[in-house]
């Protein structure tokens, strides 16, 4: 699994995790951190890092594939996108009902962002 996927998981699921399991996953994914130097960090073994992250990367895999939430989020931030796209060809219509309606949507959309 690539880093950027495993700190989506880790922005969605890491309050499941353990504190140790959580710091192992912040120092390799988000401060890109090799085991050793999270090992010293830690004072553990490279062992006991490797094995923290394994359980904590197949507690998160594990969760999404139950919940599907970042699977989801990400389908519906797809979505938004095109509709943004298409309300924003929208604005520049003539009739300015449909400039009323295409900025009606952009801000819905902009909500959703939020």
């Amino acid at each position: 699994m690539d880093a950027l996927q495993m700190t989506l998981l880790f922005d969605y699921y890491g309050d499941l995790l353990t504190e140790r399991q959580r710091m192992c996953i912040d120092m390799r994914y988000n401060q890109d951190m090799s085991l050793g130097e999270i090992a010293q960090e830690l004072q553990v073994s490279r062992q006991g890092v490797y094995d923290n992250l394994n359980r904590a990367e197949a507690l998160l895999t594990n969760m999404e594939q139950k919940t599907g939430c970042v699977r989801r989020d990400l389908q519906c931030r797809k979505v938004l996108r095109t509709i943004e796209e298409a309300a924003k060809v929208l604005e520049n219509h003539p009739d300015s009902q449909v400039r009323q309606t295409a900025a009606k949507i952009l801000s819905a959309a902009q909500g959703l962002e939020e």
